[in-house]
């Protein structure tokens, strides 16, 4: 497998719920479009990056507004995004948030954000491997204004870019500038959102609250989890489960959670003849097996939940732990899922 995630996505039910809240039927989109006209009724159904692209075209011309993209990430509600990109809203800081993002697309999108972080502006480029056409400007607002809310919902300040450069014309409407409210370049090279590296240390008041907790039935019984058992082993792998959607937890910032000191921790994890690492690998395998016993959850999903970089890490580790691949264990325990 490589680290690119497959030509294929799932349409979220908040594209339907925002779209149709905006005067456009999704039957009637679809028709526009030229796909299939049920495909809004399938939860599981995907569609290719030209698809998804021809759903963008097709708003646009039924929907001809200025600044469209910009409005419908603006009434779509944070809870709608499915849970391992809704965690970004619960991450740490503003640069912990837009990393989780970048790590979601990256396993469970055809579009890939590059995030490169300098001393002086951090910029941040959507790419589609798969594309054979210029990403339409409508999926190119929503995408940087998607990143841009997930800075003020997660901050609750009213942050703003550094600058934004986008390749189309210069319009007449001042919704981007009233939107972004920082410099706007049109007709340049690449869509670039640049944020200013100072708010990435941001922090996100509502890091670690519950609502992370609950994002999906694995990560909810993490709490009880906690409350019920006693042994340091089991709090420490709870407390990873917690963790791993932001990435890969130190020793540190479990003892942070744990209300003890790193050293005390070390030592009562000694004490029980393991190790941090060892409870590392546990808490990934229980929460993974826990992850894919939902048949609803895509197994690129269940990988970014549970910290990795790309879906080719995720596949070998398991097939390490288990033996099979995550779909093969998925077929074998069937029965004992439903």
């Amino acid at each position: 497998m490589s680290g690119t995630a497959a030509d294929r996505c799932k349409v979220p039910r908040a594209f339907w719920q925002t779209v149709e809240h905006i005067g456009v039927p999704p039957a009637a989109l679809l028709r526009q479009a030229k796909l299939p006209a049920t495909l809004h009724l399938n939860e599981q159904g995907q569609v290719t990056t030209n698809q998804f692209f021809a759903l963008w075209k097709a708003l646009e011309q039924l929907k001809p507004e200025p600044g469209l993209g910009l409005k419908l990430v603006q009434r779509t509600e944070t809870a709608v995004h499915p849970p391992s990109s809704l965690a970004a809203f619960y991450a740490r800081d503003y640069r912990d948030g837009l990393l989780r993002i970048a790590r979601f697309k990256r396993l469970c999108s055809p579009e890939q954000l590059s995030v490169e972080q300098g001393k002086d502006e951090c910029i941040i480029r959507a790419e589609w491997p798969y594309a054979s056409e210029p990403e339409p400007a409508i999926s190119t607002d929503v995408t940087f204004a998607s990143l841009v809310e997930l800075g003020r919902r997660g901050t609750g300040q009213h942050l703003t870019p550094k600058r934004v450069e986008l390749v189309r014309p210069r319009p007449k409407s001042d919704a981007y500038q009233d939107y972004f409210a920082c410099p706007l370049r049109f007709g340049a090279a690449q869509n670039l959102l640049i944020l200013k590296p100072a708010d990435l240390d941001r922090p996100f008041p509502g890091h670690n609250q519950e609502l992370l907790e609950i994002l999906t039935p694995a990560l909810a019984s993490a709490l009880g989890e906690l409350q019920a058992r006693s042994s340091i082993r089991e709090q420490v792998k709870v407390v990873l489960k917690r963790s791993l959607a932001s990435g890969r937890p130190d020793l540190s910032e479990v003892a942070r959670d744990l209300g003890l000191s790193e050293r005390t921790l070390q030592r009562r994890i000694t004490e029980e003849d393991t190790s941090f690492r060892d409870l590392l690998v546990e808490a990934r395998q229980e929460l993974g097996r826990q992850l894919l016993s939902d048949p609803t959850a895509e197994i690129d999903e269940v990988a970014c939940l549970l910290g990795y970089q790309d879906a080719s890490s995720f596949y070998r580790a398991f097939r390490y732990w288990e033996g099979v691949t995550p779909s093969r264990w998925r077929e074998l325990h069937g029965n004992k899922i439903h």
